[in-house]
Protein backbone atom coordinates (compact mmCIF):
# COMPACT_ATOMS: atom_id res chain seq x y z
CA UNK A 1 0.00 0.00 0.00
CA UNK A 2 1.32 3.43 -0.91
CA UNK A 3 4.17 4.57 -3.12
CA UNK A 4 7.96 4.38 -2.86
CA UNK A 5 8.50 6.95 -5.62
CA UNK A 6 9.78 10.10 -3.93
CA UNK A 7 8.27 12.25 -6.68
CA UNK A 8 4.77 11.07 -5.71
CA UNK A 9 2.78 13.04 -3.11
CA UNK A 10 3.90 12.61 0.52
CA UNK A 11 0.45 11.42 1.64
CA UNK A 12 1.09 8.18 -0.31
CA UNK A 13 4.28 7.41 1.57
CA UNK A 14 5.81 5.28 2.86
CA UNK A 15 5.00 2.18 0.85
CA UNK A 16 4.11 -0.58 3.31
CA UNK A 17 2.88 -4.15 3.29
CA UNK A 18 -0.60 -4.35 4.77
CA UNK A 19 -2.49 -7.51 5.79
CA UNK A 20 -6.25 -7.70 5.32
CA UNK A 21 -8.91 -10.18 6.27
CA UNK A 22 -10.81 -11.64 3.33
CA UNK A 23 -13.39 -9.31 1.80
CA UNK A 24 -15.65 -9.08 -1.22
CA UNK A 25 -15.85 -5.96 -3.41
CA UNK A 26 -18.19 -5.04 -6.27
CA UNK A 27 -16.73 -5.81 -9.68
CA UNK A 28 -18.05 -2.51 -11.05
CA UNK A 29 -19.01 0.94 -9.90
CA UNK A 30 -22.65 1.26 -8.83
CA UNK A 31 -24.79 2.18 -11.84
CA UNK A 32 -27.56 4.73 -12.15
CA UNK A 33 -30.04 1.86 -12.52
CA UNK A 34 -28.96 0.18 -9.30
CA UNK A 35 -28.91 3.39 -7.31
CA UNK A 36 -32.33 4.38 -8.65
CA UNK A 37 -33.79 1.19 -7.15
CA UNK A 38 -32.76 2.46 -3.73
CA UNK A 39 -34.33 5.86 -4.51
CA UNK A 40 -37.61 4.27 -5.58
CA UNK A 41 -37.61 2.12 -2.45
CA UNK A 42 -37.50 5.31 -0.39
CA UNK A 43 -34.10 4.59 1.14
CA UNK A 44 -31.74 6.81 -0.87
CA UNK A 45 -31.92 10.51 -1.81
CA UNK A 46 -32.60 11.20 -5.45
CA UNK A 47 -29.64 11.78 -7.74
CA UNK A 48 -28.82 15.47 -7.99
CA UNK A 49 -27.01 16.17 -11.25
CA UNK A 50 -26.68 19.12 -13.63
CA UNK A 51 -27.48 16.61 -16.40
CA UNK A 52 -31.24 16.33 -16.90
CA UNK A 53 -30.77 13.13 -18.91
CA UNK A 54 -28.84 11.24 -16.23
CA UNK A 55 -31.45 8.51 -15.77
CA UNK A 56 -31.60 7.99 -19.53
CA UNK A 57 -28.23 6.27 -19.08
CA UNK A 58 -28.98 3.44 -16.63
CA UNK A 59 -25.63 1.73 -17.26
CA UNK A 60 -23.53 4.80 -16.48
CA UNK A 61 -21.89 4.87 -13.05
CA UNK A 62 -23.89 6.91 -10.59
CA UNK A 63 -22.23 10.27 -9.89
CA UNK A 64 -23.10 13.35 -7.93
CA UNK A 65 -23.69 11.42 -4.70
CA UNK A 66 -22.43 12.43 -1.28
CA UNK A 67 -20.36 10.16 0.93
CA UNK A 68 -23.47 9.64 3.07
CA UNK A 69 -25.54 8.73 0.00
CA UNK A 70 -22.94 6.12 -0.92
CA UNK A 71 -22.90 4.65 2.58
CA UNK A 72 -26.70 4.58 2.68
CA UNK A 73 -26.91 2.64 -0.58
CA UNK A 74 -24.31 0.11 0.50
CA UNK A 75 -26.13 -0.46 3.78
CA UNK A 76 -29.41 -0.85 1.89
CA UNK A 77 -27.97 -3.73 -0.13
CA UNK A 78 -26.43 -5.32 2.97
CA UNK A 79 -22.88 -4.19 2.33
CA UNK A 80 -20.64 -1.23 3.22
CA UNK A 81 -18.13 1.10 1.64
CA UNK A 82 -14.68 -0.49 1.23
CA UNK A 83 -11.85 0.80 3.34
CA UNK A 84 -9.07 2.62 1.53
CA UNK A 85 -6.79 -0.38 2.12
CA UNK A 86 -9.35 -2.82 0.70
CA UNK A 87 -9.92 -0.63 -2.34
CA UNK A 88 -6.19 -0.36 -3.01
CA UNK A 89 -5.69 -4.12 -2.57
CA UNK A 90 -8.49 -4.86 -5.01
CA UNK A 91 -6.92 -2.47 -7.51
CA UNK A 92 -3.28 -3.58 -7.17
CA UNK A 93 -3.28 -7.28 -6.33
CA UNK A 94 -0.48 -8.73 -4.20
CA UNK A 95 2.50 -7.31 -6.08
CA UNK A 96 1.71 -3.62 -5.63
CA UNK A 97 1.31 -2.75 -9.31
CA UNK A 98 1.10 0.94 -10.18
CA UNK A 99 -2.18 0.60 -12.08
CA UNK A 100 -4.93 -2.03 -11.91
CA UNK A 101 -3.67 -3.66 -15.12
CA UNK A 102 0.00 -3.55 -14.15
CA UNK A 103 2.82 -1.04 -14.60
CA UNK A 104 2.27 -0.02 -18.22
CA UNK A 105 1.21 3.58 -18.82
CA UNK A 106 -2.54 4.13 -19.31
CA UNK A 107 -4.04 4.20 -22.78
CA UNK A 108 -7.50 4.49 -24.31
CA UNK A 109 -8.07 0.72 -24.07
CA UNK A 110 -7.36 0.58 -20.34
CA UNK A 111 -9.41 3.42 -18.84
CA UNK A 112 -11.59 6.47 -19.41
CA UNK A 113 -9.44 9.49 -18.52
CA UNK A 114 -8.09 12.82 -19.76
CA UNK A 115 -11.47 13.79 -21.30
CA UNK A 116 -10.89 11.30 -24.13
CA UNK A 117 -14.62 10.61 -24.43
CA UNK A 118 -15.89 13.88 -22.98
CA UNK A 119 -18.02 12.02 -20.44
CA UNK A 120 -18.30 8.93 -18.28
CA UNK A 121 -18.69 5.62 -20.05
CA UNK A 122 -20.98 2.68 -19.20
CA UNK A 123 -19.68 0.47 -16.41
CA UNK A 124 -17.46 -2.42 -17.52
CA UNK A 125 -16.46 -0.67 -20.77
CA UNK A 126 -12.75 -1.36 -20.21
CA UNK A 127 -12.15 -5.08 -19.60
CA UNK A 128 -8.49 -4.63 -20.63
CA UNK A 129 -8.03 -2.45 -17.55
CA UNK A 130 -9.27 -5.06 -15.06
CA UNK A 131 -7.40 -5.54 -11.81
CA UNK A 132 -5.81 -8.92 -10.91
CA UNK A 133 -9.07 -9.80 -9.13
CA UNK A 134 -11.25 -8.83 -12.08
CA UNK A 135 -12.44 -5.52 -10.65
CA UNK A 136 -13.29 -3.06 -13.43
CA UNK A 137 -13.02 0.73 -13.79
CA UNK A 138 -10.82 1.13 -10.74
CA UNK A 139 -8.94 3.71 -12.80
CA UNK A 140 -10.88 6.53 -14.42
CA UNK A 141 -14.58 7.00 -15.16
CA UNK A 142 -15.62 8.38 -11.72
CA UNK A 143 -13.84 8.97 -8.44
CA UNK A 144 -14.93 6.49 -5.79
CA UNK A 145 -15.78 7.21 -2.18
CA UNK A 146 -14.24 4.86 0.38
CA UNK A 147 -14.97 4.48 4.06
CA UNK A 148 -11.97 6.30 5.51
CA UNK A 149 -11.52 9.76 6.87
CA UNK A 150 -8.55 11.43 5.20
CA UNK A 151 -5.27 12.17 6.98
CA UNK A 152 -2.16 13.28 5.13
CA UNK A 153 0.17 11.16 7.27
CA UNK A 154 -2.08 8.13 7.75
CA UNK A 155 0.10 5.81 5.66
CA UNK A 156 2.94 6.53 8.06
CA UNK A 157 0.86 5.84 11.17
CA UNK A 158 -1.70 3.23 10.13
CA UNK A 159 -1.67 -0.29 11.61
CA UNK A 160 -0.32 -3.05 9.41
CA UNK A 161 -3.45 -5.19 9.79
CA UNK A 162 -6.93 -4.17 8.63
CA UNK A 163 -6.48 -0.37 8.73
CA UNK A 164 -9.79 1.49 8.68
CA UNK A 165 -8.57 5.09 8.58
CA UNK A 166 -8.46 7.80 11.24
CA UNK A 167 -11.16 7.85 13.89
CA UNK A 168 -12.35 11.31 12.83
CA UNK A 169 -11.70 14.07 10.36
CA UNK A 170 -13.20 16.71 8.10
CA UNK A 171 -12.69 15.11 4.69
CA UNK A 172 -13.11 11.63 3.22
CA UNK A 173 -10.88 9.68 0.84
CA UNK A 174 -11.64 9.21 -2.85
CA UNK A 175 -9.80 6.78 -5.10
CA UNK A 176 -9.41 5.89 -8.74
CA UNK A 177 -9.43 9.07 -10.84
CA UNK A 178 -12.16 10.15 -13.25
CA UNK A 179 -12.94 10.63 -16.92
CA UNK A 180 -11.62 14.20 -16.81
CA UNK A 181 -8.45 13.44 -14.80
CA UNK A 182 -4.87 13.10 -15.95
CA UNK A 183 -3.05 9.78 -16.23
CA UNK A 184 -1.17 10.34 -12.96
CA UNK A 185 -4.48 10.29 -11.09
CA UNK A 186 -5.14 6.71 -12.20
CA UNK A 187 -2.38 5.24 -10.03
CA UNK A 188 -3.85 2.87 -7.44
CA UNK A 189 -1.85 4.56 -4.66
CA UNK A 190 -3.05 8.03 -5.60
CA UNK A 191 -5.21 9.64 -2.92
CA UNK A 192 -7.89 12.27 -3.28
CA UNK A 193 -9.80 13.95 -0.49
CA UNK A 194 -13.03 15.89 -0.37
CA UNK A 195 -15.56 17.15 2.10
CA UNK A 196 -18.25 14.47 2.13
CA UNK A 197 -20.63 16.52 0.04
CA UNK A 198 -21.97 16.20 -3.49
CA UNK A 199 -19.58 16.40 -6.41
CA UNK A 200 -20.55 15.75 -10.01
CA UNK A 201 -17.64 13.33 -10.54
CA UNK A 202 -17.95 11.13 -7.43
CA UNK A 203 -19.37 7.60 -7.44
CA UNK A 204 -18.66 4.44 -5.46
CA UNK A 205 -18.74 0.66 -5.17
CA UNK A 206 -19.54 -1.50 -2.14
CA UNK A 207 -17.77 -4.22 -0.18
CA UNK A 208 -18.49 -6.71 2.54
CA UNK A 209 -16.66 -9.03 4.89
CA UNK A 210 -16.21 -12.65 3.85
CA UNK A 211 -17.34 -14.80 6.74
CA UNK A 212 -15.70 -18.17 7.32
Amino acid sequence: MGSSNQSDPPDEQPRRRIYLDAFWIDQTEISNANYDKCVKAGNCPAIVSPRPDILEHPDYPVQGVTWTDARTYCEWVGRRLPTEAEWEKAARGTDGAIFPWGNDSPNRKMANFNRQNGDVMPIASYPAGASPYGALDMAGNVYEWVQDWYSENYYLLSPSENPTGPESGLTRVLKGGAWNGMAISLRAANRFWSFPYRNDFDGFRCATDVLN
